[in-house]
């Protein structure tokens, strides 16, 4: 810390921090996760370079404890329950952190039952702790209206790499008014902690406004998806943090250190303790009898209760202007927050566990309407059944095409309507026969009949364009530039059908050159036997493998066959030769220049080829024409000594292929032709009289 020296930091201790969630899933042994109570710097260039900020936090904290210790309670304003008006903000980057939004209602019922005496193990307490077990009273809403006064769920996405750091940078992505909402920012990473929170008086200011909020590891985010039960008191304890609590030992950075005796967390009825990081029930430390070790503000995985001192202490704290907590649950913010009364009915809303199947296939629908839905009215035309009352509904679709999907929502006496043209593309279960050949010279544009494209960041993706290609005039090109960076793009094919197909296998021609020479760009080609349910990489080409010209820092064009390269998968046999193959190009973006596609072919040759006398023996050359790589495929009737070679068209010998004993039954020889001139060739396999002879291109 370049503002804080270690003076500093033993002076500060007990006054407002960024508090870091210690994970509860933890074994008998103590674990050495960090937390970062005073921790001043994880708000970055809000405080880095402002030692002046350090003294305000001080003041801050000092006013607050002055208010906390002198409140007289909710007398004046009547008592009754709080309603905290909150939005979560899902920090993701396409993968698991990006999590439902029925996990985020789940955290939210945790929340509740948590700060309201309802979850289901309160009772079982030590009975020391068992008359203190307190109902704060606070109820936890997602905001039905934004800070432009539009319907909302309480729940916004945005796609960004910071979501691995969980940092103030991820925090400045987005943010609504903290006097109106409780932020929370779900991400994948938060600097090695389940997450984090900030003290009021750390955040008073004006200037503190932007780190004000709790950030959350995406998998302790309630008790579903990628969370687990014992996960799911994380933002209770973190929200107890941003109201004003500390933990059961106080602001020592690490439970379980006997000078944790030393340190108070300002509430009367939590024993001192040295902090547990284990469900040792009858624990005991710093001279109490028993130690409250299932406190919501410890770190054992067995936390059911907050105390009644410590219901004080937060009340405090939402009764204090410190960080404008005594503004977010006035009835007037409540109203500006759709928070204050029924559900407000604003928007139909739907999602499909698949937007693109084969034929027979089914599709799992899932309303997203908000807010206060009790009925639902589908419509699908094409599918099966074409029409369902059913909240969550699946339905079957038989006929290839594209089909419109309609909600209708409601509440007993409004309804809204959804309406999704062309929502579900429903393929052929048996696709396009070979031969396949895509050159792009038929494709006026793109996503086409036969391609798909997938703009993952919504940044513009493949086009059809005639400019440059390895052969014809057409091919496809992805603009890429260094501001893409962790970018990716898919061009995704229709169904092609193999199921006639011998051993095949799938080439394509790419061009691409680097930005600088530390670019990571990569590019993938992935095939899926069952419609595009599950995808396998076959060809991965990264750095010098992927570049085909030298570094460009202007935009790349090919200029000529010469700036091209060649691809060529292994033969694809066994259950991938599918009536309905698909292939995906993936492209992540690294920095670098633009990537080019063309002449993507599968080359598999029929199925039950024999000699012209009608012998079981078949031999295949794959692909054909083959580059500097192919395999001999044959059938072989006997056991015994068998010979390949490869010929010229004048049947002189011009490569030894093999000379040895084999079974009978299906034998695979490689053939490397690098050596070879292009042209057309042939392949001889001679088992005792028998001789079989097959022709090949080379290119």
């Amino acid at each position: 810390m370049t503002f804080l020296d270690s003076m500093h930091l033993r002076n500060l201790r007990g006054l407002a921090a960024a508090l870091l969630l210690f994970p509860f899933v933890l074994t008998a042994q103590e674990s050495d996760f960090h937390c970062g109570a005073n921790e001043l710097q994880r708000m970055g260039s809000l405080i880095d370079g402002h030692p002046e900020r350090l003294q305000e936090i001080a003041q801050a904290q000092a006013q607050l404890d002055h208010f906390t210790s002198t409140w007289q309670g909710d007398a004046a304003r009547g008592g009754g329950g709080y309603v905290i008006p909150v939005v979560f903000h899902i920090i993701h980057n396409n993968g698991p952190e990006n999590i439902s939004d029925d996990q985020v209602r789940d955290a939210i019922r945790v929340m509740n039952e948590d700060y309201n005496k309802l979850n289901s193990d309160w009772a079982d307490v030590q009975p020391e702790f068992l008359n203190i077990v307190a109902n704060v009273g606070i109820t936890f809403k997602l905001a039905q209206l934004d800070p432009s006064g539009n319907c909302t769920n309480g729940i916004t996405r945005t796609v960004s790499t910071l979501t691995y750091d969980g940092d103030q940078n991820m925090k400045n992505l987005i943010q609504w008014p903290r006097n109106r909402y409780l932020n929370i920012w779900v991400s994948a990473g938060a600097g090695g902690a389940a997450g984090y929170s900030m003290y009021p008086s750390a955040v008073s200011g004006s200037w503190g406004a932007a780190a004000d909020g709790i950030v959350i590891l995406s998998d302790y985010v309630g008790s579903i998806g990628t969370s687990s039960v014992s996960h799911s008191h994380a933002l209770s304890h973190e929200a107890g943090h941003w109201l004003n609590l500390k933990h059961c030992w106080g602001d020592s950075n690490t439970p379980g250190l006997p000078s944790n005796c030393g340190e108070d967390d300002n509430v009367s009825d939590t024993p001192n303790t040295i902090g547990w990081t284990t469900c040792n029930l009858r624990g005991a430390t710093c001279g109490s009898v028993v130690d409250n070790v299932e406190n919501f503000m410890e770190y054992s995985y067995c936390s059911k209760m907050f105390t009644n001192g410590q219901k004080a202490r937060v009340l405090a704290a939402l009764n204090s202007s410190t960080a404008s907590r005594n503004n977010l649950w006035t009835a007037s913010n409540l109203a500006l927050t759709g928070c204050s009364g029924p559900d407000q009915l604003c928007m139909a809303d739907m999602s499909a566990d698949k937007r693109v199947i084969c034929a027979g296939g089914s599709v799992n629908f899932s309303d997203e309407s908000y807010n206060g839905v009790t009925t639902w009215n589908w419509s699908f035309p094409g599918g099966t059944p074409s029409a369902s009352t059913n909240q969550d509904p699946v339905i079957t679709y038989d006929v290839p095409g594209t089909y419109d999907v309609n909600l209708m929502a409601g509440n007993g006496s409004a309804t809204v309507n959804a309406q999704r043209p062309q929502y579900i593309v429903v393929l052929p279960n048996t696709g396009q026969p070979l031969p396949f050949s895509e050159g792009f010279e038929a494709t006026a544009s793109l996503p086409s009949a036969d391609w798909m494209l997938n703009d993952i960041n919504q940044d513009g993706s493949f086009q059809a364009v005639g400019n440059a290609a390895y052969s014809g005039s057409k091919s496809v090109r992805l603009l890429n530039t260094a501001a893409k960076s962790g970018y990716v793009d898919e061009l995704i094919s229709n169904t092609i059908d193999l199921s006639n197909s011998g051993p095949t296998t799938i080439s394509f021609r790419y061009a691409f050159a680097k930005r600088t020479a530390n670019n990571t760009d990569a590019l993938r080609l992935y095939i899926s036997k069952d419609c595009g349910q599950n995808w396998v990489l076959k060809r991965a080409l990264t750095g010098t493998t992927l570049s085909t010209a030298s570094v460009q820092g202007g935009s790349f064009t090919p200029n000529g066959q010469a700036q091209w390269g060649y691809s060529e998968t292994s033969p694809l046999t066994g259950d991938y030769l599918t009536s309905n193959l698909r292939l995906k190009f993936w492209f992540q973006s690294g920095g670098g220049n633009n990537l080019w596609l063309d002449d993507i072919n599968i080359n598999g040759t029929p199925l039950g080829i024999a000699d012209a006398a009608g012998s079981s023996t078949a031999v295949n050359v794959v692909p054909n024409p083959a580059g500097d790589r192919a395999e001999v495929f044959a059938n072989l009737k006997d056991a015994g000594p068998v010979k390949v070679e490869v010929l010229d068209l004048l049947g002189q010998p011009v490569m030894r292929v093999a000379n040895e004993v084999k079974p009978a039954g299906p034998a695979q020889w490689a053939l490397n032709l690098e050596s070879l001139p292009t042209g057309l060739y042939l392949v001889r396999v001679q088992q005792q009289d028998a001789v079989q002879v097959v022709r090949f291109t080379k290119n």
